[in-house]
């Protein structure tokens, strides 16, 4: 038999613990995210699984934003965030910190996510596009690795909040 159980009894951190906990080393870049939804969706995932922090880039909206906190559900207080002009200037400042980069795109030569194996060691920003035009190639450039969630359907094509959960899932039990 099952209960569900209520909120109270999740055990969950206050937003206060949650600044001292222990995070998983993955950055999330947002390359020029449209979607204000989209944007809440993945920082309350990136809450969910303990990522370090987000960085926003280009037209990419920022907290607060009554759009983006329908979504987030409080998580903006509790994920590190900040804006770049240009992903291009995320990426030059996490290389420099020692991050290895990867492109979470459909290209050639990619690596199937089923496949993408972590070294716990390390330190990893994933990069996520745009809704329509995906990641731009001037990034994809840049990144040491191209991850590719295979698709079966028709449409080879998720929202970008979802692809952001199946990865940060697949990060989560590679460093757990």
């Amino acid at each position: 038999m099952y209960k569900k159980l209520q909120n109270d009894e999740l055990n969950r951190i206050s937003a206060e613990e949650m600044k001292s906990v222990e995070k998983n080393p993955v950055t999330i870049v947002l390359d020029n995210i449209r979607s204000l939804n989209n944007i809440g969706s993945v920082f309350r995932t990136a809450d969910a699984f303990l990522m370090e922090q987000i960085y926003l880039c280009g037209i990419t909206a920022t907290p607060p934003h009554r759009d983006i906190q329908k979504t987030a559900l409080g998580a903006t207080e509790t994920v590190n965030w900040k804006h770049f002009n240009t992903t291009l200037e995320a990426i030059e400042l996490l290389k420099q910190q020692g991050y290895k980069i990867a492109a979470v795109e459909q290209t050639e030569n990619s690596t199937f996510l089923n496949e993408f194996n972590i070294n716990k060691d390390e330190k990893w920003a994933l990069v996520f596009g745009n809704e329509v035009s995906g990641v731009d190639q001037e990034v994809i450039n840049c990144c040491d690795v191209v991850v590719e969630i295979p698709q079966f359907g028709s449409k080879h094509s998720l929202n970008i909040s979802v692809s952001a959960g199946v990865v940060l899932w697949e990060m989560l039990k590679q460093y757990r």
